[in-house]
């Protein structure tokens, strides 16, 4: 050790840079996971909340919640706010609340008002307040007029902070804050209204965890029909908490790629620095020692080197959710807790150590069995022969284990054992493709071209660059490609193939009274184009075949079905999007016990068959009816799809909305635009979606994530560039021998720069074939088996990973071969 870090220090960033990302990553994920729990009352505004769609409590259940503490009551739905004169509107999300709200947190405007003059009527205008997004929308300026529904608000200051914005999920449209008594006098609350009201208790004594637990059984005992939601400040952003989990994950596994892949650049550099001490341990061998003792010695050497690193990634780690904090203000409205998070950098410092040994074993195995007098004779490391049993398994072990360990670190295992099996695959066939290469480069017809057949030999003699390059280079373009792929089908989805396929604009809370004249009024307005209207109804799945979905074990895929209220319809015909997979559909005038046509894939998630029962509970009541049919639902288009529909005779006398689409293809942007301002102005009650802006939004999020995604995807690509980097360092000896030599018999630089730049760019070429191929088989996996999307390859991604190989593999291999081809033939000579 005290001879220096010379030549470990490419094996120092390998193992910092993978340690780095994967407990950078976990710590930012604790962070914020940390900031949510900390600020769980203020998030869910109380301390237990109670949600109901379509529905206000009744009076028993309001008397046994004013009895657990102070209520604040508040009501969500999205609407449209247009101006005063009818020239413009924009969809908001209209949050109404009472006089006790917030309960926790601080609600801040600009500039700042008294509840009473905030929210109040006066000069027959309500009060409301709204973020800048809306302002910037309609053009408008504070002390502006709106109208919702059939009354008219004035927007008396700016929305700064909603302090339970985080726990109501994501919305596509701005807030807008209003009062109770507002929103009640603006005629959008009918029977029926996809209306969310939400009820936050500021408990007045109990608020340990055990005590949280115990209301919720006394409420679900006292009203076992109520179909109420209830969530507490342990749980206050559920949707956020599981996305920051998810997308920790995911970026968990991107970096344990990075780290695998510096793990072949800390095999190039153990060989390498072995191969220097040839000397030193053929010394050792004729002194007396033990193969155990040089495997022991160097170990330890290994060992403390690989600590350097792992010390390095844990100090960049530890800093990162610091240097995050100020990024994520702008996507997160959570304020992240800010620390070290010692589980986080633990786990990264274990796959540092697993990886260093993994990789390490197997040329150290080596070493311990080379004897003396090949070592002295300069043999021995270059073979390829395996180590010792013993070594090849303790070797294999401690892969095996940490491919387990992450997957068990991992919360959705089943992604995460694709993943993990996707790089043993992927590592394994770059073995495999290297070997290949090398095998048709030994195998090519002669050339006449000395460059070119001095550079063919170099594929494949031994101690070739290949199977590192191959290997390195390999692993970080395939994820890069298989990335790149996925994101550019989802964009190509969102702003192409989408738009065309799915209808214009949705219609939302179409009352029952009115869907007649609003079907006369559209088909005035859009002669050309097609409405289609479906009843909708807002339900949540309470039990399976009568068991509390809170105790059935549901994979995570099929989670989200159960999670929350699911829109839901009842239907005479099978809808036109879909197809039965299973079971038959009934009569139009079928009158017997209620029946459920089930989305196929969703019901297979689930464990659902025909037969099975389904209770769901609407405004209050719990219904129970049998699955009749299995569908095949085309979600990907865009229309009026539901994971349930129920014969029309299951909803008999229940209040409800109509939801309704309209397809106009030829429609131009100006005449989508006017139809809009009609719509809004002749029916202020319903919710108009245009489509195309919907995307828009998504489209947003999709580019946002898919950056973070490559950005971390690009360490695997440096730590590529390092092991590519590394594998030239430790293949120098041999090629100052094979320069010097070849100069010696007439060669120039000229032929050698040649002869080299040949040799990178084919094993760069190679390397990219298989990435586009690899790349391009994961990447549709994903899109169409997971995602359910249409899948196409794009050229440009296979033209850039092509560029990108060759750049990468030429650039550096010319740069590190620079300096070989500067040696004087003397001092090399004289050693051969």
């Amino acid at each position: 050790m005290r001879g220096g870090l010379s030549g470990f220090l490419i094996f120092i960033a390998c193992i910092a840079l993978g340690v780095a990302a994967i407990g950078g990553v976990n710590s930012v994920a604790r962070s914020v996971t940390a900031g949510v729990a900390e600020e769980g009352q203020s998030l869910l505004g109380g301390d237990i909340r109670f949600e109901l769609n379509q529905r206000q409590v009744t009076q028993a259940e309001r008397d046994f919640l004013v009895g657990l503490g102070t209520v604040a009551e508040s009501a969500d739905m999205r609407s449209m706010a247009r101006l005063e004169d009818g020239s413009d509107q924009a969809l908001v999300e209209a949050k109404a609340v009472d006089a006790a709200y917030p309960l926790y947190g601080e609600l801040v405007t600009e500039p700042a008002l008294p509840r009473a003059e905030l929210f109040g009527e006066k000069n027959g205008a309500f009060g409301a307040a709204a973020p800048d997004l809306l302002f910037e929308r309609l053009g408008i300026q504070p002390g502006a007029r709106i109208k919702l529904g059939t009354r008219t608000f004035e927007l008396r200051a700016r929305l700064v902070t909603e302090p339970d914005a985080a726990s109501e999920g994501f919305g596509f449209a701005p807030r807008l804050l209003l009062s109770l008594e507002g929103l009640n006098a603006s005629g959008l609350v009918q029977p029926g209204s996809l209306v969310e009201h939400a009820y936050k208790v500021r408990l007045e004594s109990r608020t340990s965890e055990a005590d949280l637990a115990r209301i919720r059984e006394q409420a679900a005992a006292a009203f076992p029909e109520a179909g109420w939601s209830i969530r507490t400040r342990l749980n206050a952003a559920p949707a956020l908490s599981a996305n920051i989990d998810r997308f920790s994950q995911f970026l968990t596994l991107v970096g344990l790629t990075a780290l695998v892949v510096g793990g072949v650049g800390v095999a190039n550099a153990v060989r390498a620095y072995l191969d220097g001490k040839r000397g030193v341990i053929a010394t050792f061998k004729s002194l007396g020692a033990s193969g155990g003792f040089v495997f022991v010695v160097y170990l330890i050497q290994i060992l403390l080197i690989a600590g350097l690193g792992i010390l390095a990634g844990l100090m960049l780690g530890a800093l990162m959710p610091f240097a995050a904090q100020a990024a994520l203000a702008s996507f997160i409205p959570v304020p992240a807790e800010t620390g070290i998070y010692p589980a986080a950098l633990a786990m990264a410092a274990l796959f540092g150590v697993l990886v260093t040994l993994a990789f390490a074993l197997l040329p150290l195995g080596r070493a311990r069995d080379v004897p003396a007098t090949a070592l002295f004779r300069e043999l021995g490391f270059e073979a390829g022969e395996l180590p010792r049993g013993p070594y090849v398994i303790a070797a294999a072990g401690i892969a095996v284990a940490l491919a387990l360990l992450a997957i068990w670190f991992s919360g959705d295992r089943r992604i995460a054992t694709i993943f993990v099996g996707a790089v043993v695959f992927a590592f394994l066939v770059l073995r495999a493709v290297g070997q290949a290469v090398q095998w048709l480069a030994r195998r090519s017809p002669r050339v006449r071209s000395v460059a070119l057949r001095l550079a063919i030999g170099n594929i494949h003699r031994p101690g070739a660059l290949t199977p590192s390059v191959v290997l390195s280079l390999g692993l970080g373009l395939t994820l890069l490609v298989t990335l790149a792929l996925i994101d550019g089908n989802l964009r190509r989805q969102i702003a192409g193939t989408l738009p065309e396929r799915a209808p214009n604009f949705f219609f939302v809370d179409v009352q029952s009274t009115e869907v007649d004249g609003f079907a006369s009024f559209v088909a005035e307005q859009a002669p050309g184009g097609k409405l289609v209207r479906v009843p909708m109804l807002r339900g949540r799945i309470v039990q399976l075949n009568g068991i509390d979905v809170q105790k059935v074990q549901v994979p995570p895929e099929g989670a989200w079905v159960l999670r929350g209220d699911r829109g839901i319809t009842y239907a005479r015909k099978l809808p036109e999007s879909s197809t039965l997979a299973a079971g038959e559909w009934w009569p139009e005038d079928y009158s017997g016990e209620p029946l459920v046509s089930f989305s196929a894939q969703e019901a297979g998630e689930i464990g659902l068959n025909i037969g099975d029962t389904v209770t769901v509970n609407v405004l209050g009541r719990d219904i129970t009816a049998r699955i009749a049919s299995l569908r095949n639902v085309e979600w990907e288009s865009m229309s009026i799809n539901f994971v349930m529909v129920f014969s029309p005779n299951t909803f008999a006398g229940a209040p409800h909305s109509w939801l309704a689409t309209l397809t106009t293809p030829d429609a131009t942007i100006a005449e989508e635009a006017r139809l809009l301002n009609a719509v809004t102005r002749s029916f202020p009650a319903v919710t108009t979606v245009r489509v195309k802006d919907a995307l828009d939004v998504v489209n947003r999020i999709v580019e946002q994530l898919g950056t973070a995604i490559r950005a971390v995807a690009s360490v695997a690509l440096v730590a590529s560039v390092l092991v590519l980097s590394g594998a030239l360092a430790a293949g120098n000896r041999a090629r100052v021998h094979d320069a010097v030599v070849l100069k010696t018999l007439g060669a120039t630089r000229r032929t050698l720069i040649a002869a080299f730049s040949l040799e990178y760019a084919l094993i760069g070429l190679a390397t990219a074939i298989f990435a586009l191929f690899a790349g391009g088989l994961a990447g549709w996996y994903v899109v169409a088996q997971v995602m359910r999307l249409p899948s196409a390859f794009l050229p440009e991604v296979a033209l850039a990973t092509v560029v990108a190989a060759l750049v990468l593999t030429v650039g550096f291999g010319l740069a590190g071969t620079w300096r070989v081809l500067g040696h004087k033939a003397a001092p090399v000579l004289r050693n051969l």
